[in-house]
């Protein structure tokens, strides 16, 4: 007698293609991959010095403005 293997059911398929789904979705993350210090003193030198020279806006609205 030839062994036949049985094609897998429409369920154990779908639950195959769920997991795989779940864990591309969900299992690979790391949060120390994706930590962040945030900017350092370099960033803030050259940025926060060239916020101080930006001249004040004007109102969009003038009339709105208290004399």
């Amino acid at each position: 007698m030839a062994s036949t293997a049985n094609p897998p059911s429409l369920r154990a398929s779908f639950i195959a293609l769920y997991r795989t789904f779940a864990h591309d979705l969900f299992g690979g993350y790391r949060p120390e991959r994706h930590y962040m210090r945030g900017p350092g003193p370099k960033w803030r030198e050259k940025h926060l010095s060239s916020a101080a020279q930006v001249p004040q806006q004007l109102p969009l609205f003038p009339d709105s403005v208290p004399a």
